[in-house]
């Protein structure tokens, strides 16, 4: 089974993911996390590492060929705002999850521990740029409703449910996909 979570920063892909991977005794990836530790590696913030790849596009590249390659093996849940799209033909369920921008950047501070403005920031500037380089990339526009709406097999809004609750609802469509 190959599970996509596809969503901007802060919807919860990644504590869903990890938990579905958990209940269903799969593996898990996440490129976001991915792309944090590159940065760290790299000792840049993400702010800055996001502004270094605008110019070395082979790290997208890199990035969304991993999850391909792991996806193809298999048994697997992967975090990735692109991967119900890279993964179109290879993906057995396809989720999307969406929040305002308001809440997201909340999770995210809280989260993080850094203040609500300086995470608006960081995470305006990682979306605007990820906007741009999916478009250039992979003719991929992430902000077409209609392309999501053709592209996922389920679609929920997470602002007004808990974590378990949206898992809850995954499994059960899961369930029903099956």
């Amino acid at each position: 089974m190959i599970i996509s979570i596809s969503g901007l920063h802060g919807t919860g892909k990644s504590t869903i993911a990890k938990l579905m991977a958990e209940r269903l005794g799969i593996l898990y990836y996440s490129t976001g996390q991915a792309f944090r530790d590159l940065a760290k590696e790299k000792k840049m913030s993400l702010e800055e590492y996001t502004n270094f790849v605008e110019n070395h596009p082979d790290v997208d590249k890199d990035l969304d060929n991993k999850v391909v390659n792991m996806a193809k093996k298999g048994n697997i849940i992967i975090d990735s705002q692109l991967s119900g799209h890279i993964l179109k033909s290879i993906a057995n369920f396809r989720i999307h999850l969406t929040c305002p921008l308001e809440l997201r950047v909340k999770r995210m501070s809280d989260r993080d521990q850094t203040s609500f403005e300086e995470k608006l920031k960081e995470t305006t500037l990682r979306e605007k740029s990820e906007l741009e380089r999916f478009k250039k990339l992979y003719d991929i526009d992430l902000s077409d409703k209609n392309s999501i709406n053709e592209f996922f097999d389920l679609i929920i809004n997470t602002e007004n449910f808990s974590i378990e609750e949206v898992l809850d609802q995954i499994l059960s469509e899961l369930k029903n996909f099956y």
